[in-house]
């Protein structure tokens, strides 16, 4: 494992939790695992793990984008990261704002009502 790799996956279990992690790494095959090695490099590596901008803002960002772009599952993902990531329920709502003005009123609406569903989940988990 290189140093990169080492610190991709201690930013990658800091913000998505280490079962998340575990149960990624328990189904890796050798099919997928050229495309888990890059994704942990590149984003977890090269960008989560700088210190340019703090993990909540970083957080706040990747939500926006994922809302913006449709990408539901990871959109997911991401919203339950940000008991990790300092994130707030308030935070969220602010980057979905910008995502109704810059990428359009039916993702940001979309992506609310997903975020409304996740935040739910997540307090009934902690309950």
């Amino acid at each position: 494992m290189t140093d990169l790799t080492a610190k991709a996956m201690t930013t990658r279990r800091r913000v998505l939790g280490e079962v998340h992690v575990n149960r990624a790494e328990a189904v890796k095959t050798g099919f997928d695992a050229p495309f888990q090695a890059l994704i942990t490099d590149a984003a977890w590596g090269h960008v989560w793990s700088r210190d340019t901008i703090s993990l909540r803002e970083r957080s706040m960002l990747t939500i926006a984008l994922l809302a913006g772009l449709g990408n539901d599952h990871e959109l997911v993902l991401h919203l339950r990261a940000t008991r990790n990531t300092g994130a707030t329920e308030a935070d969220v709502l602010e980057a979905l704002l910008h995502v109704a003005i810059y990428a359009g009123v039916p993702r940001a609406n979309h992506a609310i009502k997903i975020a409304k569903d996740t935040f739910a989940a997540m307090a009934e988990e902690e309950e």
